[in-house]
């Protein structure tokens, strides 16, 4: 279980648009929310949205089926597993989470401040 039902920030009906909307109107940086990613895919269930920079980041959630754990964004090296969804969030409320653009390529971080609640 990813320990996402009954969290104030997991938005189980909010699709991309609704979420990325939530976001510039809370207009502080650290703002997030995880919601459904919209394939729907087994391993990727879920994404991480969040609010930095005047940028909404939509980070994506894997699930690693052979060790039945959770990471963020593309496979790597090294990368941090966790057991639920859960600890994700607990984890980057006290260590920062680093945001890629991959358009300019830049690097940004910033830990998970502020939930959003989707209207």
């Amino acid at each position: 279980d990813a320990g996402v039902h009954g969290k104030a920030w997991y938005a189980a009906t909010c699709d991309r648009k609704m979420a990325e909307d939530a976001l510039y109107r809370s207009n502080k940086d650290g703002s997030f929310l995880i919601r459904k990613s919209s394939g729907q895919d087994l391993r990727q269930p879920y994404t991480l949205v969040v609010f930095y920079n005047r940028r909404v980041y939509n980070i994506p959630i894997r699930f690693i089926e052979s060790t039945r754990q959770y990471a963020l964004g593309r496979e790597k090296s090294g990368e941090e597993r966790f057991d639920s969804v859960a600890e994700i969030v607990e984890n980057h409320q006290r260590t920062s989470l680093v945001l890629i653009d991959s358009q300019n390529n830049t690097k940004d971080s910033t830990k998970l401040k502020y939930i959003v609640r989707v209207s």
